[in-house]
Order: structure tokens, then C-alpha cells, then sequence
């Protein structure tokens, strides 16, 4: 297959002024590289598409595509993440990854929580607040934790993220509020062990692909896996693979919550447990990132002996299953 790839190349908005949070979520050379290798070592032929205004400038020249491999993030707006997939539907091209409402919908953590919770799956208490007059409402038992309702890579979670009082929780939101202009989701801090959770696969044919724990060490930021944890990872945290009990009722927390909003082909999902050890769903990655050596998920593909290829093969497996009709 002829196959275009769509992204948002960290390197190219740094050079147009954009700073280093702004673009945390973009992708480095070397992940494009490495998929493009994988694809052609799979049999397809790749071809570097760029991010959405590249591809529309593409598409208005007549380019099209047997299927598109799209990890573009976008930059502007709350549904930034849809953006592409849209536009590829509206000419009919077949992409990889999940769908427009999917994206939309797992990109605003308050309205995930929602719907899981709405279907059973078991997520802290929270509450959101939407402006300042909404601080004094919330009417949680502390210590909470506070991040942007709508932000990846960890961006918005710091030391300051867990509050244990009124005053802290007043000075976090209004931070937040100020910082990245979208609401705050105030969660009930979880105190237990870290899970991410690596899953492949669509619908009923959703697999669970491997379990990390992420495992604090002295040099630990706060606690929360933040930006800056996620960043320089390697003298902050241990990454370790986990097949525990605990991790196990993880993988089945995350394998729910995969299902019920329809996430696609891979990614994966973070987990936490609470006081009493019960695992609840932090939130969903149905992006996630994919660079050799630095990306959870592929740590948890390195685990289980699955090669980069192999790992985009199966994304692709997943694709090919989706349109075998």
C-alpha cells in the first residue's frame, strides 16, 4: 500500500517561535524516521505528508493516499487531535488510529471521565472548574489533584499539582486557568501504584499488549507523572514491567475503558490505584507515543521482545482488519 504519514514535527514549530511545553506533544525526526523504515520493511510504500495544513495543501492538489498512518497532535483548539482524521474522512481516505469523536472526546479528560463513569468504569471523583468563581464549589475531600482538563505529555502537572487545602487548591487553579486559558479538573488524589497500560487492537479484538509500573525514585517531581518526569525520565523513575495481581485488574480497567470509547488499532491508558488498592482509570492516550527508546509504549513492546516493526505491524494488523470488508 501506498501509505502517507501525517505529524506534527517538534523541530518545525520550535524554529516558528513555539517554546518547549508548547510543543511537548510533537513528535521528534527520529519517530517519523523510524516509521517510515518500518512501513517500507512491512512491504508499503511511506510518503511524509507533514501536519494538517501540509495535508490539505496535498489533498488540494490531488494527492491521495490508500491509507493514512496519522499521529498529528494539532495545535489549536479542544478537538485539535480530530482535526486530521476529519479532513481525511471528508475525502474518504482510510487512516490508522481512532476516529474524529474518539479523539475529541479522550483529548477533554472530564468528559472521558464522564462517559466511563457513565458505563462503569471505575474513575476517581472530580469535579471541574471552569473559571475562578468555580473554586470555591468544589466540595472534595483533600488532598485533590489538580492538571489542565485538556492537555498531554504530562503538560500543567508539577510539584504544586496535589493540593492539601483550600489555599493551595485556590492558587494551583487560578495558575492553571492563567497558564493554559481551559478549565482544571480536580481529581481525588490517588495514592497507590502507577500503571501504564500498552493495548492494541479494535473493539472485541482489543488486546492488552504489556503493563509498566512507573516507580518513583528520590529525584521524583511532585507527585504525579508530569512533564517534567517525562521528559528526563531516567534519574527521576524506574520503568518497570509488571504481571502482578495489581497490574493485571489494571490491564482490565484499561482494556474497558479502550472499548467503551472506541479507541482504535493502539495506544495506551494510565492507571492508578486508590486508597484501598482499587485500580481507577487516569486517562486514555489513544495517540500515544511511539518513539524508539523513548515512548511508554514502546518500552512496553521492548519488554515483551516485540520489535518496532512488529509493534507497527500490529497497529496496522488492526487497520487492515477494520477494512477487510
Amino acid at each position: 500500500m501506498r501509505i502517507g504519514v501525517t505529524y506534527d514535527l517538534r523541530s518545525d514549530y520550535r524554529a516558528l517561535g513555539y517554546g518547549e511545553e508548547e510543543t511537548a506533544e510533537f513528535d521528534a525526526e527520529e519517530t517519523i524516521a523510524a516509521i517510515c523504515e518500518a512501513l517500507s520493511g512491512l512491504g508499503h510504500q511511506p510518503e511524509r505528508i507533514g501536519g494538517i495544513r501540509r495535508l490539505t495543501e496535498k489533498l488540494a492538489a490531488g494527492a491521495r493516499w490508500d491509507a493514512v498512518f496519522n499521529i498529528c497532535e494539532g495545535l489549536k483548539g479542544v478537538s485539535r487531535e480530530a482535526q486530521v482524521p476529519a479532513l481525511l474522512e471528508a475525502y474518504d481516505i482510510p487512516y490508522l488510529f481512532s476516529d474524529p469523536l474518539t479523539l475529541a472526546l479522550c483529548l477533554d479528560k472530564a468528559m472521558t471521565k464522564r462517559v466511563l463513569r457513565d458505563a462503569g468504569v471505575p474513575t476517581a471523583a472530580f469535579a471541574l472548574i471552569e473559571s475562578e468563581a468555580d473554586i470555591a464549589k468544589v466540595a472534595m475531600e483533600f488532598p485533590l489533584f489538580l492538571k489542565p482538563v485538556s492537555e498531554g505529555s504530562g503538560k500543567g502537572v508539577d510539584a504544586r499539582s496535589r493540593v492539601a487545602n483550600r489555599s493551595e487548591l485556590e492558587s494551583v487553579a487560578c495558575d492553571l486557568l492563567a497558564r493554559f486559558r481551559q478549565p482544571v479538573l480536580v481529581e481525588e488524589f490517588l495514592p497507590g501504584r502507577e500503571f501504564t497500560v500498552g493495548i492494541t487492537g479494535t473493539g472485541e479484538a482489543a488486546s492488552v499488549l504489556g503493563v509498566i509500573e512507573i516507580v518513583p525514585t528520590e529525584k521524583y517531581v511532585g507527585h504525579g507523572y508530569g512533564l517534567e518526569n517525562k521528559a528526563d525520565w531516567e534519574d527521576k523513575l524506574d520503568i518497570v514491567p509488571v504481571d502482578d495481581a495489581d497490574a493485571r485488574a489494571a490491564a482490565d480497567v484499561a482494556l474497558a475503558a479502550w472499548k467503551v470509547l472506541r479507541c482504535r488499532d493502539g495506544g495506551r491508558a494510565d492507571i492508578r490505584l486508590d486508597r484501598d488498592g482499587r485500580p481507577c482509570f487516569i486517562e486514555v492516550n489513544p495517540l500515544a507515543g511511539i518513539r524508539p527508546g523513548y515512548s511508554d509504549l514502546c518500552f512496553i513492546a521492548d519488554f515483551q521482545k516485540i520489535t518496532y516493526r512488529e509493534l507497527i505491524g500490529k497497529f496496522l494488523d488492526s487497520f487492515l482488519a477494520r477494512h477487510a470488508a
